[in-house]
C-alpha cells in the first residue's frame, strides 16, 4: 500500500447547490453563472473542491435527480457553454469540480426509458426493473424512500416498474451489461470534459437482491424496508470496479459514494486503500442517532443527539477505518437539517461558538470535511 498522500486526503469540499445559491440573471433560480460569480468567495474560504448538485436536464421532479439527459445542462441553470467556462474558470483559480452522478436511476423522460416502456420486445426494455404483477399486486413489498410503493403499474404492457425513490425515476437493471457499458460511456464524456471527480448518489443501491425478495416490514409500517433489501446488494463492488476500470482509472479523479446502510465493513470494501473502487463514502450513522425510534412514523424527530452516542460513534469510525480505508466528513448537506440547530444552539446568544464548536470537530478529525453552503456562517 502506498503512503503517499492523495490531493482529495488534503482538500476541503465545498457543496453547491445550484438553485439556491446565486442567481446571476434575476430569475429567482441559482445557476451555472452565479457560480461562477462566487469563485473567488469559494476560493478565499479555503476549499480546493465544489461539489455541483446535479445540474443536468431533468424534469425536476426531484430537484434534479431524475435526470432526463446526461450530457445536457437544466436550461434553469444555464448552457453547456455555461457549465465549461465555470469549469475553467475554477480550475485556473485551482478549485476542482466534482460532479453529481445519479445512476441509480434515471427520469422517466429519459430517452432510455421512453423506448423501455414502449413495447416488451424493445431493446432499451431490459435497461430498466420491469416484472409481471404478482397476484394481481406488486411483485414484492418494498416501499418507496418517497412513501407508498415501489413499483408502478404501465397499463401500455401490463407490468410494473421499480423506483425506489419518486414514479418517476425508474431504476436502472445493473445486471444488464449493456446498461453499464452505456453508464460508463456517459461518465466517460464528463471525464474528458476535464471534471475532477464525482459524488454517486445512493450508490450502494444499484445492485438488486438476486430474486428482489420481500423486505422486513417495520412496526407499524406497510411496505418492506428497501434500504436493509437493497443497500449493498451482491455485485455492487464488482460493477465499481468496473466503473475504475473503465472510466476512474484513466484521471486522477476523486470519488465518494453515497452508502445508505453502509457499516464499517462494507465502507473497507467500498473504499478500500487498494484503489480498486472509491476513494471514501458518504456514511449515515451518525446521522441516525436522533431519527424517530418508529421509521413507520417518519424520519425527523425532535430528540436531541447524546452527545456520548455522538462521541461513541465518530471514535468507532475515525479508529476503525484508519489505516484501512478514508473517511468523508460531514454535518450539514441538502438532505440534512443545519447542524448549529440540530447538534449545538441557534439562539443569538450561542449561534457563533455552536457553529465554531461543531467546525472545529469537524475539522479537526481525520477525512476529507464537506462544507454544505453557507455552512461557513452559521
Amino acid at each position: 500500500m502506498s503512503e503517499t498522500i492523495k490531493w482529495w486526503q488534503k482538500a476541503v469540499v465545498y457543496q453547491v447547490y445550484p438553485r439556491s445559491f446565486q442567481d446571476a440573471n434575476g430569475d429567482g433560480i441559482g445557476d451555472l453563472q452565479g457560480i461562477e460569480q462566487r469563485l473567488d468567495y469559494i476560493k478565499k474560504l479555503g476549499a480546493d473542491v465544489v461539489w455541483l448538485n446535479p445540474v443536468y436536464a431533468s424534469p425536476d421532479k426531484d430537484n434534479g435527480y431524475d435526470i432526463s439527459d446526461y450530457e445536457d445542462i437544466n436550461a434553469k441553470f444555464g448552457t453547456m457553454a455555461d457549465f465549461d467556462r465555470l469549469l475553467a474558470k475554477a480550475h485556473d483559480k485551482g478549485i476542482k469540480i466534482l460532479m453529481d452522478l445519479v445512476v441509480n436511476h434515471t427520469s422517466d423522460q429519459h430517452k432510455w426509458f421512453i423506448e423501455s416502456r414502449s413495447s416488451k420486445d424493445n431493446d432499451k426494455r431490459d435497461f430498466y426493473i420491469w416484472r409481471d404483477p404478482v397476484d394481481g399486486h406488486e411483485p414484492n413489498n418494498w416501499g418507496s424512500f418517497f412513501s407508498g410503493p415501489a413499483w408502478k403499474f404501465d397499463e401500455a404492457t401490463g407490468q410494473y416498474y421499480l423506483h425506489l425513490f419518486v414514479e418517476g425515476q425508474p431504476d436502472l437493471n445493473w445486471v444488464n451489461p449493456k446498461v453499464r457499458q452505456s453508464v460508463f460511456d456517459m461518465m466517460n464524456f464528463w471525464v474528458d470534459k476535464g471534471i475532477d471527480g464525482f459524488r454517486m448518489d445512493v450508490i450502494s443501491l444499484i445492485s438488486k437482491p438476486d430474486g428482489l425478495p420481500d423486505g422486513e416490514v417495520p412496526e407499524g409500517g406497510e411496505y418492506g424496508n428497501s434500504d436493509k433489501a437493497v443497500a449493498n446488494g451482491p455485485h455492487v463492488h464488482e460493477y465499481l470496479q468496473e466503473m475504475r476500470q473503465q472510466v476512474l482509472n484513466r484521471a486522477d479523479m476523486m470519488t465518494v459514494g453515497e452508502a445508505s446502510g453502509v457499516d464499517i465493513e462494507n465502507a473497507v470494501k467500498y473504499a478500500n486503500q487498494d484503489n480498486s473502487e472509491l476513494n471514501m463514502v458518504f456514511q449515515f450513522e451518525h446521522m441516525g442517532l436522533d431519527n424517530n425510534p418508529n421509521p413507520a412514523l417518519g424520519k425527523w424527530y425532535d430528540k436531541k443527539v447524546s452527545l456520548v452516542d455522538l462521541k461513541e460513534n465518530l471514535s468507532k469510525w475515525q479508529n476503525d477505518l484508519a489505516g484501512k480505508a478514508w473517511n468523508s466528513l460531514y454535518w450539514d448537506n441538502h438532505d440534512q437539517p443545519r447542524a448549529v440547530s440540530r447538534y449545538g444552539d441557534d439562539r443569538p446568544e450561542y449561534r457563533v461558538v455552536s457553529a465554531k464548536m461543531v467546525a472545529t470537530l469537524l475539522h479537526f478529525m481525520q477525512g476529507t470535511p464537506y462544507v454544505y453552503q453557507g455552512e461557513e456562517i452559521g
